[in-house]
C-alpha cells in the first residue's frame, strides 16, 4: 500500500478535501472491481492524516452554521431521564444497575437483606474522565463475589475482575482477553468457568481478535495457570457461553461460529468427574438452529429452541437424556405468530415474553403442563424482559419500556397474581401529545412490514413534516419499541420519527432474520424504501423532507439507500457503518460476519455483495443527498475506514452544490461501537439532530 504523503498536484472535488483516486481495479472471480480509495484504509497513512484532518475542519465549519445544535443538546439534556435494571438477586442480597439524570454512567449497586443499599462498582469513580466503561458483571451465587469488566475509550476489551462484595476490595484478576465474556460461578464461588482469547503472540498474525476458549479459573491463582476445557481444533471465529446450574453440578457450554444463527451444546455432569476436564456430552449438535440451555433447581432441563419452530419453543428433558429425541414441548410454538423471546421459571408457574407483530405480551403457564394460567397486563405497546431467581421463587420481575415510557421495572407475585412497580427510572420527561401509531406496509413482494411512528398532531398530518425514518435490518436483532431522547426530541421539535422492522431482524422469528440475509439481503433495502415510498404516498412528508438514519448494519442499510435512491432522501446519517462488501471480512470483526453477508471468497457470493455494496455503487454525476458519516477512532467492530472510503467516493462522485448538500464526516476518539458516557452520546445526538433539520427544514425545539 502506498504510504507517501498526498503529491501536491493531486486536486480535491470543489469544496472538499484533496483525495487522491487510484487507478486500482483488481480481477476477483471474474468481476473487475475497482478500489480508488484503498490507501484510505490504512490510518496511519499519512494521506490518511491529512484527509482526516481535513476532514474534520470541513465538519467543524458546517456544524457551526447548524443554528439548532444547542436548542437539540438543551432538549436532549432535558429528555434524557436516568436509568434503572431489574434486579439479579443472589443469596440475600440484590444487585441492580441505576443512572440518574445528571451521571454519566448506570452505577452498580448492592441492596443487604436488611434494606441497605450502597454504590459497589461506579464508571465515574474508577475513571473520572468518563471514558471507562462497566461492560458485564456476575455475581457468585450466594452473593458474597463479584466478577466485573471495564474497558477504556471504547475499544470493548474488556478486563475481568473479582471483588468482594461485603468489603468493596478486588481480590481477584486483572484478567485480560475475555472482552464481554460469560462467567459461571461454582456454587461455593471458589472457581468460575469464562471465555478468553489465546495469547496474541500465539496465533497468526491478523488473528489476534479471535480464538477463544472455555477456561476453568481458581480464585487467587494466576490466570496464565488457568485450565483450558474446551474449544481446541474448533472454528477460530468461535464464540462461547457458559453457564452453572445453581447447585453447581451441571455445566452447560454453547458454542456459536460468529453470527451464524445455530449452536452447539454441551453439558458436562461436574459430580461425576473433575471439574478440570468435564466430560461435556452433546445436548445439540450439528444442527441448523439455536438452542439456549439450562439445568434448573427442578431438576429439569429447559431448552428454549427455534429448532423445528422458527418462532421459538420452550422444551424439558432430563439431564441424563439431554438429546433432541427426549425433548417434550412445554410451550410449543404459537401456531398465531407470536414470537417466544423468553421465559421465566418460578416454583409455580412459567412466566412467557412473546412479541406478536413487535409488540410484547406476557404470560403464566403451568409448570408441569404448559397449560394457559392467564396473561399478566402491560403498560402499553412495549418491550418487555423476564427476570426470577435462578433458584425460582415465588417472584418475577418485567423490565418494560416503549417509545414514551423510558423504563419501568414491575415485579409480579405468581402466587397471589398481583403486580406492582418495583422500580422507575427517575427524571422521566413529560410526553403528553405525542403517540405512536403502528402500521403496516406493503413490500415489494407484498409481505407486510411493520413501522412505528411516533408524531404529535393529526394522523396523517395536515401537511407533510420533515421525518426521519431510521431502520436496521440484520443479525437476528429486533427493533422493539424503546424510549429514546432523540425521538423525543425531535418529535417536540414538530417532527416525525418512524422505526421499520425490516426482514434481517428477529421481529418474526428466525424466518424473518433469514429473509434478509445472505442472497436475500436486497430485501431488507426494498423493505426499508417501501416504507419511505409509504410515508410520502400517506402524506407524511416528502422526499425533499424525508432523512434516513442508521448504525452499524444499519449503516450499511443508509448506505445502501443512499446510492440506490439517491433521490428519495434529503439527508442522510450514517453511523459506525458497513460500506465495502468486497473488503469486510480483512477488518474489524468482519470475519465473524459471513454468514450473515456471504463472503467475497466466493465467486457466487461475491456477486451478491456487489450487487449492493455501497462503496462500488457510487456514481459520478448523481446529485446525492446530504450526507453526515460518524465514526469512532476506538471500534473494534467496524472499522471506520468503510465511512472514510465511501465518504472520499462521494465527494468525488456528487454532481450537488456542497454548500446546499454536503457530504461530511464527524469522527470522536475514545469513544468505540459502543457504550459511552451520556455526555458524549447527547453531543453525537444534537449534531445529528441538528444536521437532519437543517437540511429537512425543520425549526429547532425553542
Amino acid at each position: 500500500m502506498p504510504s507517501s504523503p498526498m503529491p501536491p498536484e493531486v486536486a480535491g472535488p470543489p469544496g472538499y478535501p484533496p483525495a487522491e483516486r487510484l487507478d486500482l481495479v483488481e480481477d476477483i472471480h471474474g468481476h473487475r472491481v475497482a478500489d480508488p480509495y484503498r490507501w484510505l484504509e490504512d490510518p496511519d497513512d499519512p494521506r490518511t492524516v491529512a484527509w482526516s484532518a481535513a476532514q474534520d475542519e470541513l465538519w467543524r465549519a458546517h456544524a457551526e452554521r447548524l443554528s439548532g445544535r444547542g436548542a437539540f443538546l438543551a432538549r436532549l439534556r432535558a429528555s434524557t431521564p436516568g436509568f434503572v435494571g431489574p434486579p439479579v438477586v443472589r443469596g440475600d442480597r440484590v444487585f441492580l444497575t441505576r443512572r440518574e439524570p445528571d451521571q454519566e454512567h448506570p452505577v452498580l449497586y448492592v441492596r443487604e437483606a436488611g434494606g441497605t443499599e450502597r454504590a459497589l462498582l461506579d464508571p465515574m469513580v474508577i475513571d473520572p474522565s468518563g471514558i471507562t466503561t462497566l461492560d458485564a458483571w456476575s455475581p457468585s451465587k450466594d452473593g458474597r463475589l463479584l466478577a466485573y469488566q471495564l474497558s477504556e475509550g471504547g475499544d470493548e476489551e474488556s478486563v475481568l475482575r473479582v471483588l468482594d462484595v461485603a468489603t468493596g476490595e478486588v481480590v481477584d484478576g486483572p484478567i485480560e482477553r475475555v472482552r464481554y465474556s460469560p462467567v459461571a460461578w461454582s456454587a461455593d464461588g471458589s472457581a468460575f468457568y469464562y471465555a478468553r482469547r489465546l495469547p496474541p503472540e500465539s496465533v497468526p498474525a491478523g488473528e489476534e481478535p479471535y480464538h477463544r476458549r472455555v477456561w476453568r479459573h481458581r480464585l487467587g491463582t494466576d490466570a496464565e495457570d488457568d485450565v483450558e476445557v474446551f474449544g481446541a481444533g474448533r472454528d477460530l471465529r468461535t464464540y462461547y457461553d457458559v453457564r452453572t446450574s445453581v447447585d453447581g453440578r451441571w455445566l452447560v457450554v454453547s458454542a456459536s461460529i460468529g453470527t451464524e444463527p445455530r449452536t452447539d451444546v454441551y453439558l458436562a455432569d461436574l459430580e461425576a468427574g473433575d471439574p478440570d476436564a468435564p466430560v461435556l456430552r452433546p445436548v445439540i449438535e450439528g444442527v441448523d438452529a439455536i438452542a439456549h440451555v439450562w439445568v434448573h433447581p427442578d431438576g429439569r432441563l429447559y431448552v428454549h429452541t427455534n429448532l423445528d419452530a422458527p418462532r421459538w419453543r420452550l422444551a424439558v428433558t432430563s439431564p441424563t437424556r439431554p438429546g433432541p429425541d427426549s425433548w417434550r414441548d412445554l410451550l410449543p410454538e404459537d401456531p398465531d405468530g407470536a414470537v417466544l423471546d423468553g421465559v421465566a421459571v418460578t416454583d409455580h408457574v412459567v412466566v412467557a415474553a412473546r412479541t406478536r407483530d413487535v409488540v410484547a405480551e406476557v404470560t403464566r403457564h403451568d409448570k408441569m403442563t404448559g397449560a394457559p394460567d392467564g396473561e399478566i397486563p402491560l403498560p402499553g405497546m412495549g418491550t418487555v424482559a423476564l427476570v426470577a431467581r435462578p433458584e425460582g421463587g415465588d417472584r418475577v420481575w418485567l423490565a418494560y419500556g416503549d417509545y414514551l415510557t423510558p423504563g419501568v421495572v414491575l415485579e409480579h407475585d405468581v402466587v397471589t397474581g398481583e403486580t406492582r412497580e418495583w422500580a422507575r427510572a427517575p427524571g422521566a420527561p413529560d410526553l403528553r401529545g405525542v403517540a405512536v401509531h403502528r402500521a403496516f406496509v406493503t413490500s415489494t413482494d407484498g409481505v407486510r412490514v411493520p413501522a412505528f411512528v411516533v408524531a404529535r398532531g393529526e394522523v396523517p398530518p395536515a401537511a407533510p413534516r420533515p421525518t426521519i425514518l431510521y431502520g436496521y435490518g440484520g443479525f437476528d436483532i429486533a427493533l422493539s419499541p424503546a424510549y429514546s431522547a432523540g425521538i423525543a426530541a425531535w418529535v417536540e421539535a414538530g417532527g416525525v420519527y418512524v422505526v421499520a422492522n425490516l426482514r434481517g431482524g428477529s421481529e418474526y422469528g428466525e424466518a424473518w432474520h433469514r429473509a434478509g440475509m445472505r442472497e436475500r439481503k436486497q430485501q431488507v433495502f426494498d423493505d426499508f424504501a417501501a416504507v419511505a415510498g409509504w410515508l410520502v404516498d400517506e402524506g407524511w412528508t416528502t422526499p425533499d423532507r424525508l432523512g434516513i438514519s442508521g448504525g452499524s448494519n444499519g449503516g450499511l442499510l443508509v448506505g445502501a439507500a443512499l446510492t440506490q435512491w439517491p433521490d428519495r432522501f434529503r439527508s442522510v446519517v450514517c453511523s459506525a457503518p458497513l460500506l465495502d462488501m468486497v473488503r469486510y471480512e480483512r477488518f474489524g470483526l468482519g470475519a465473524t460476519w459471513s454468514d450473515e453477508y456471504g463472503t467475497a471468497g466466493d465467486p457466487t457470493e461475491l456477486g451478491w455483495l456487489l450487487g449492493y455494496s455501497p462503496y462500488h455503487r457510487v456514481r459520478a454525476g448523481v446529485a446525492y443527498p446530504a450526507v453526515l458519516f460518524t465514526v469512532f477512532e476506538s471500534d473494534t467492530r467496524v472499522d471506520p475506514l468503510h465511512a472514510r472510503k465511501l465518504c472520499a467516493a462521494l465527494q468525488w462522485a456528487t454532481s450537488a452544490d456542497p454548500a446546499e448538500r454536503p457530504i461530511l464526516l464527524r469522527r470522536e476518539t475514545d469513544v468505540g461501537h459502543g457504550q459511552r458516557s451520556v455526555s458524549r452520546t447527547l453531543e453525537l445526538q444534537a449534531d445529528t439532530a441538528a444536521f437532519h433539520a437543517h437540511h429537512l427544514g425543520l425549526a429547532p425545539p425553542g
